[in-house]
């Protein structure tokens, strides 16, 4: 095929789903002329699952996007159907903001922001081919035969590459919801030196609201008194959406059960790994045979549309069987279905060939984020594409890279995970992840990184003012809770909860660690008149978890002792005989840069660790 000069960049962006936004806005944002190739412009940061961002621990990674300066959260806002927090009666470490959002409205948003970035060219086109000169990125070919040539190159592929959807006995190669797959590149992968792997996930029918009775449900309605997912948001919808909830039944089990030998997944047509955490319906049947039923959530997918997620049932059966499954739910006994439900299966790389500034380790300047690393979600996803976008931009101006430990959040535990740790399942963020999930909470991200990502260019000085302001908010609040109170104006409210009458002066924070909401506190003896919802909810969590919060500092300087313990980068692990043979070997494959990260691989023990000290201190 002919070949022609399609323009001349300093980043290429292969891919345009979450990851690939983040990363296409990071780096034309700081100065760079980037173009971003997609397939298709009308799957740009298209919700091929489910109409909604944030949920449990994905909350936590939307606001520390925010933080940094990425632009999942602002567009999120802007699109909502409803915003609820999630587990509100456990503890605040694990609770999370999650907003159900008009899916085609997200998309029209983020293409908008797009096309509004200057530096940024938008490419319809399939890339085949990462040209590559002397171990350097030097370009990109696409199916056409253009070269679009550049000094970095981020692939976003999402699940596109060789993408094969499957129901039932039928299988065909696409990528999502019918858009076109990538079928030439993962060959190329292979010839630069990735280990690529197969991959499955999967969604479930989208049903016609109009024939849902919505009467039978149990309804989920939104929450109007709780702080959106940026910011730089001014207020919430006050008129949200409602979802709903129902629930599976032994019809439903046994119509899944007879039709077992028809599915792909036990049939054997399903070769690729699936996610554990979000499993098929089919899979919930085999693997929980002891459950009577399983919980399903009908979400609105926009206000445009009368299609209905049924969130919890996912599936690769096929159509005749979805169809009388569905129908055995209730509320869903007339329901018709608008599109079915499908699995798809992808080729991706293996992540432990990336540096944790996800740059791939056998070629410079090419940088890997998204489900290409092993993830599912477009939460993990985009935090992905944001951190490649900025170590791209960091990397072409010779600066080190911008990399985020695992007590900085939870975008630096995922992305620690996949380079450390590695995955051999589609990679799922969980708040047990987070060993310092107390202290990386969703109400704090800004406090936490946008300091820290000042040099990194994505910082507006808007968004820097609004860190100010509300980092002032903070200390003002916090003192007040601080203040010395005399027993007489604490007494009529301890006596109300239980406590006895205190002879000494108590603090604000003092009353809320024997459980008095801080609300409580201050319409009773006043204090932080003029300080916002999200601060007085942050101070109000640092008084009341105080200890757990000294411990986990406690926790995070003892770790660090051993981050600061860095590894030779010439070291020869394979001649160190004290060393168990596994050791050596995943040692020898991830080269960590320290003791910590030594710590953390699979196969790595505390006796391996011991004899790397001793290494050390010869």
């Amino acid at each position: 095929m002919t070949t022609f000069t399609e323009g001349q960049f300093d980043a290429v962006v292969v891919g345009a789903g979450h990851a690939g936004v983040e990363s296409a806005l990071a780096l034309a944002r700081t100065g760079n002329k980037t173009a971003m190739l997609t397939l298709n412009l009308d799957s740009i940061a298209f919700m091929a699952c489910n109409p909604s961002i944030g949920g449990t621990a994905k909350g936590q990674i939307v606001r520390e996007i925010d933080a940094l300066g990425g632009q999942m959260a602002i567009n999120a806002d802007s699109a909502l159907m409803q915003i609820r927090m999630l587990n509100r009666g456990k503890g605040a470490a694990v609770q999370s903001l999650r907003g159900q959002e008009d899916k085609n409205l997200y998309h029209t948003l983020m293409k908008k922001t797009l096309e509004q970035t200057p530096n940024l060219y938008i490419i319809q086109g399939e890339a085949v081919e990462i040209l590559t000169e002397n171990g350097k990125v030097t370009g990109v070919r696409t199916a056409f035969g253009g070269i679009l040539y550049c000094k970095t190159v981020i692939l976003a592929t999402g699940v596109y590459l060789n993408g094969e959807i499957i129901a039932g006995e039928w299988k065909r190669s696409a990528g999502p919801n019918g858009f076109q797959p990538a079928n030439e590149l993962t060959k190329n992968l292979i010839d630069l030196g990735f280990n690529v792997r197969r991959f499955k996930t999967g969604t479930p029918a989208r049903i016609d609201g109009r024939t849902i009775d919505f009467d039978k449900l149990e309804v989920q309605d939104g929450e109007t008194d709780i702080y959106p997912f940026s910011v730089m948001t001014d207020g919430l919808p006050q008129k949200q959406t409602p979802c709903y909830l129902t629930y599976t039944n032994q019809n439903t089990h046994d119509i899944i059960r007879a039709n077992l030998h028809r599915s792909p997944l036990y049939a054997g047509m399903i070769k690729g790994t699936g996610p554990r955490y979000c499993p098929s319906i089919e899979d919930k049947v085999v693997r929980f045979s002891d459950k009577e039923r399983h919980q399903l959530f009908l979400e609105p997918e926009g206000g445009d549309t009368h299609e209905i997620y049924v969130q919890g049932m996912s599936t690769s059966l096929p159509h005749d069987v979805q169809k009388a499954m569905y129908r055995t739910v209730k509320g869903l006994e007339n329901c018709e279905i608008m599109r079915y439900a499908y699995a798809i299966e992808y080729d991706c790389i293996d992540s432990l060939d990336l540096y944790p500034s996800l740059e791939y380790k056998k070629i410079e300047g090419l940088f890997c984020a998204g489900q290409i690393n092993g993830t599912s979600g477009y939460e993990e996803a985009a935090a992905q594409g944001l951190i490649a976008g900025i170590n791209a931009n960091l990397k072409m101006k010779g600066e080190e890279p911008f990399v985020l430990s695992r007590d900085d959040g939870y975008i630096g535990v995922l992305i620690d995970d996949l380079v450390i740790k590695g995955t051999n399942e589609p990679y799922r963020m969980m708040t047990s992840r987070a060993e310092y999930r107390i202290v990386l909470r969703q109400d704090n991200p800004d406090l936490r990184l946008t300091e820290k990502a000042l040099r990194t260019g994505l910082i507006s000085p808007e968004r820097y003012n609004k860190y100010l302001e509300r980092k002032a908010e903070y200390q003002k609040a916090t003192a007040v809770l601080q203040e010395k109170l005399k027993p007489a104006l604490t007494k009529d409210l301890l006596t109300k909860h239980g406590f006895a009458e205190s002879n000494t002066a108590l603090t604000r924070a003092d009353l809320i660690r024997r459980g008095i909401s801080l609300k409580e506190i201050c319409e009773c003896l006043g204090g932080l008149e003029d300080i916002s919802y999200q601060i007085k909810d942050t101070v109000e969590i640092d008084a009341k978890y105080e200890g757990y919060l000294q411990k986990g500092f406690e926790q995070i300087e003892k770790a660090k002792r051993l981050e600061e313990k860095a590894l030779p980068e010439n070291i020869d692990y394979l001649a160190i005989t004290g060393l168990r043979l596994e050791a050596r070997q995943k040692l020898d494959k991830i080269r960590p840069k320290n003791l910590g990260q030594a710590g953390r691989i699979s196969g790595v023990s505390p006796a391996d660790i011991a004899v790397l000290m001793v290494y050390l201190s010869k």
